[in-house]
């Protein structure tokens, strides 16, 4: 997903070539500018980061929820300036980036992570909002989308999102197999054995990553990610030890068979080499009533990171789309 990929954007054997989502914090203070502030909100269990840009702009806000479980937000930085006619709040869930860290892991759940959309809204005062959610974000995303009611929820953009673990697993198996057979027998072998420390399985992984994580060779520094670290125990309890192996509280989540209760204009995103595969992405539109699919070339799983003003471009003319028509 992200930690991401779908569940997570970074695996746990990748925190090296990912540092720029997962650096180093302990909080930031909170500030507040004429058209920018960051903040913390209580949820259950502790407080959760918020970054809000152009908070005086017309337009419905919208609030952008990261993947993993256990990456952030920041990554979602390169777009503050790339979408500035609403207000674009990002925020870190509890347990990871600039959030608090609470001991008590029992947090570590879907409907905890739902519920902080609510809290966050509460505080900001936001009676409407689009809702985009990227990868394990997407998941986090979708369930608000199904709660009843979604209480004032426009739209919804669902960029690479986990909406299935047998599919997203399905997919990762796809992948791999476009490996070269080397890769290929490197990963199968050490899945099955359980090693996924080894140095040659995570040499392995990170060729699969090169592919369909980001796409573009070397990824794009996010500044916004200086100093922002994510939580691998996070990903490794609800997803498992890598992008190919579920094992956590994840495992069995499959929300394909009431996708046709979203009831919101819903449009799903995917890089052209994206992990959670466009044709996936196709499929899970034929699902719901009004949704509809782009698909940006060039760009792998994080492709608003690989192609940050095609991703921009794409969010925007979608809300403008939906926004004219609201009374």
């Amino acid at each position: 997903m992200t930690c991401h990929r779908t569940p997570c954007y970074i695996a746990a054997p990748l925190a090296t070539l990912f540092a720029l989502l997962f650096a180093a914090a302990c909080g930031a203070p909170p500030t507040t500018e004429p058209d920018h502030s960051t903040g913390y909100v209580d949820v259950d269990g502790g407080r959760i980061f918020y970054d809000m840009h152009h908070a005086n702009a017309p337009g419905t806000p919208l609030i952008m929820i990261h993947g993993g479980p256990g990456s952030t937000s920041c990554y979602f930085g390169l777009l503050d300036e790339r979408i500035t006619e609403r207000p674009v709040i990002r925020y870190d869930q509890l347990g990871t980036g600039l959030s608090d860290r609470p001991a008590d892991t029992s947090y570590w759940n879907l409907p905890h992570f739902v519920s902080e959309i609510d809290a966050l809204r509460e505080a900001l005062g936001l009676d409407e909002v689009h809702l985009l959610g990227s990868s394990w974000g997407g998941t986090v995303a979708a369930e608000y989308a199904l709660s009843t009611p979604a209480r004032g929820l426009q739209s919804l953009i669902l960029a690479g999102p986990l909406l299935s673990t047998p599919r997203w697993l399905e997919d990762a198996t796809f992948l791999v197999g476009e490996l070269p057979e080397d890769l290929q027998e490197t990963i199968r072998r050490h899945e099955a054995a359980g090693t996924f420390s080894d140095p040659e399985y995570l040499a392995a992984t990170d060729s699969f990553y090169a592919r369909f994580l980001y796409h573009q060779q070397p990824p794009r520094e996010v500044p916004e990610c200086a100093g922002v670290d994510g939580n691998t125990e996070m990903y490794e309890a609800m997803w498992g030890p890598s992008e190919f192996t579920a094992t956590g509280t994840l495992l069995e989540y499959d929300r394909t068979d009431v996708l046709g209760r979203i009831r919101v204009p819903t449009l799903l995103v995917a890089g052209e080499f994206d992990e959670a595969r466009p044709e996936t992405m196709h499929e899970f539109a034929a699902l719901i009533p009004d949704a509809r699919v782009e698909i940006i070339t060039g760009a792998g799983h994080v492709s608003m990171v690989d192609k940050p003003d095609e991703f921009a471009g794409i969010v925007r003319s979608f809300l403008s789309r939906i926004e004219p028509q609201q009374p």
